[in-house]
C-alpha cells in the first residue's frame, strides 16, 4: 500500500510535495495509517487534533495518544478543546454538526496561522460510499451522488482510492497500534447503521462491489461536469446582471425542457432544495418570493428577481443644516448656487427656503405619496414605481430624501414639485448623487 500511496501521491497530489499541509488526526485508524503513509513518504506536515470533550476520560486519551504518535514521527502537533455539548444547545444543531463546524473552522484558523496552504484528511473509499447512500436517501440529487472531492483549492483526501479493508491490513502488517471510538459502534446513528448494517450486506451481494461504486462514481462525476458545462452556457443568456441582482426572463425559463431538471440545475447553487416552490414561483403573482439561506428569488412580472439575502434594516439617516456632504446611505454633496445649470436625474435644484432641517433620507414605505415635478396633484410612489417599470428589488432599494414627512426627491427619479425652484426664490440648493 506504500508504494501504492507514493505512487498516488506522485500523480493526483504533486502539489502536497513541496508544501508543508495540516493533516487532522483523530486517534482513530484512518487518521493514524494516513500520518504514518504521508511520514513514510517523507511528507512534510503539523498534526492537528481535537479534543470535543464528548467521551470523558476517553476523549482526554485520543488527545494523549495523539500527542505521543506526535513524537514518534517526529512531527509538530496542534491541539485544541471545544465544548461541543454548549455549541449544540446554542446553535440548535446535532452533535456531528457541531463536531464538523467546530474542526473546519478551527482548521482554517490554524492554517492561516501556521502558513499551511492544504487541510489533508483521512476520507477513505469506504466512507464515499456510506456518503453516497446517505444522500440517496436523502434525493439530493447528481452532486450528491458523485461523492467526496478528492482535490480541492484547500482540502485532499488521498485515502479516498483505498478501501477501510486495505487501511486495516496496512495497520496491521505495519503493527501500527490506533484508538477505537466506541460510539463508531452505535448504530442509532445514520452513518453507523449504514457502515454496519447495510454496506456489508451489499459486498456480501456482489464481493467487487466498492470497486464497482468507485467506477461508478467517476461517470457519475464526469456526467456532472457535462451537464455543469452546458447549464453554464444557458445561464449566460438566461442569467442577466442587472445591478446587484439577476433578472431571469420567465418565458425563456419555461421553453427549458425538461423544466423541473434545469430549474434544478440553474438554482441549485443559489441553495435553493424546494424545486417545486420554485416551479410555483413562475406563475405567481408579482412580489411573491421564496428564500434558501443566502438568496431570494422574487416574481415580477415577466422575470425573476435573484439576489443575495441581506438584513432588512429600516434605517434612516439625518441630513444636518450645515452638512456640505453625505456619505451614507448614498454619497451626495450640498452646495449653494445662484442658479439652476445642467439637469439630470442626479441631480437637484431646490429653493432653500422651502426645507425643514434636519432633513432625512430613507426609504420608501406604503402609503407614501408625493407631488412629482412637471405634473398637476400628487401620486402615490408605488404607482410611480409601477408606471416607470420599476422592479421589486429597485423599488426596496430606493431611497428619498425628506423634509419632516414630506419627500423632496425620490433620489435619481423625480422631484417634488412643492420644492421646486421659481422665479421668486432667492436661494438655490444644489443636491447631486456622486457616482
Amino acid at each position: 500500500m506504500q508504494e501504492y500511496f507514493n505512487t498516488h501521491i506522485e500523480k493526483s497530489f504533486p502539489e502536497l510535495k513541496p508544501s508543508k499541509f495540516l493533516l487532522a488526526c483523530s486517534g482513530g485508524i484512518d487518521s493514524v495509517v494516513l500520518a504514518h503513509l504521508c511520514n513514510n513518504a517523507n511528507l512534510d506536515f503539523e498534526l492537528a487534533h481535537c479534543n470535543f470533550q464528548l467521551r470523558g476520560k476517553e476523549s482526554d486519551a485520543d488527545e494523549v495518544f495523539v500527542k505521543e504518535l506526535a513524537k514518534k514521527i517526529n512531527k509538530k502537533i496542534n491541539v485544541t478543546s471545544f465544548k461541543t455539548v454548549d455549541y449544540v444547545n446554542l446553535n440548535k444543531v446535532s452533535v456531528q454538526v457541531a463536531a464538523r463546524e467546530l474542526r473546519y473552522t478551527w482548521f482554517s484558523t490554524l492554517q492561516e496561522k501556521n502558513n499551511l496552504k492544504y487541510l489533508v484528511t483521512a476520507h477513505h473509499a469506504d466512507d464515499d460510499l456510506e456518503t453516497f447512500i446517505i444522500n440517496l436517501s436523502r434525493g439530493t440529487g447528481i452532486d450528491g451522488l458523485k461523492g467526496m472531492p478528492y482535490n480541492t483549492d484547500v482540502i485532499k483526501r488521498p485515502l479516498l482510492k483505498f478501501s477501510q479493508e486495505q487501511i486495516i491490513d496496512f495497520a496491521h502488517v505495519n503493527t501500527i497500534e490506533w484508538r477505537e471510538d466506541q460510539s463508531n459502534t452505535d448504530t442509532k446513528y445514520l452513518r453507523n447503521k449504514i457502515r454496519h448494517q447495510i454496506v456489508p450486506l451489499l459486498k456480501e451481494l456482489h464481493p467487487s462491489f466498492l470497486d464497482n461504486f468507485l467506477n461508478s462514481q467517476q461517470y457519475l462525476e464526469q456526467t456532472a461536469t457535462i451537464a455543469d458545462n452546458a447549464l453554464n452556457t444557458i445561464k449566460k443568456d438566461l442569467f442577466q446582471l442587472n445591478g446587484s441582482h439577476y433578472k431571469i426572463a420567465i418565458e425563456s425559463l419555461k421553453a427549458l425542457n425538461p423544466l423541473k431538471g434545469y430549474i434544478h440545475g440553474l438554482f441549485k447553487f443559489y441553495g435553493f432544495t424546494e424545486w417545486q416552490n420554485v416551479a410555483d414561483l413562475l406563475d405567481a403573482m408579482s412580489g411573491k418570493e421564496i428564500r434558501s439561506k443566502t438568496y431570494r428569488l422574487v416574481k415580477d412580472r415577466d422575470y425573476l428577481l435573484l439576489e443575495i439575502l441581506k438584513e432588512n434594516k429600516d434605517e434612516v439617516f439625518t441630513v444636518l443644516k450645515e452638512d456640505i456632504f453625505v456619505d451614507n446611505p448614498i454619497p451626495i454633496t450640498i452646495t449653494n448656487v445662484e442658479e439652476v445649470a445642467e439637469c439630470s436625474l442626479n441631480t437637484l435644484y431646490i429653493d432653500k427656503e422651502t426645507l425643514k432641517y434636519p432633513l432625512t433620507i430613507r426609504k420608501w414605505k406604503n402609503g407614501d405619496y408625493f407631488y412629482p415635478f412637471g405634473m398637476h396633484g400628487k401620486k402615490k410612489l408605488a404607482k410611480f414605481f409601477k408606471d416607470e417599470k420599476i422592479d421589486v428589488l429597485s423599488k426596496e432599494k430606493q431611497w428619498l430624501l425628506c423634509s419632516e414627512n414630506q419627500i423632496v426627491w425620490v433620489i435619481g427619479k423625480r422631484a417634488d414639485n412643492r420644492f421646486r425652484v421659481t422665479n421668486k426664490t432667492k436661494h438655490i440648493l444644489k443636491f447631486e448623487v456622486k457616482e
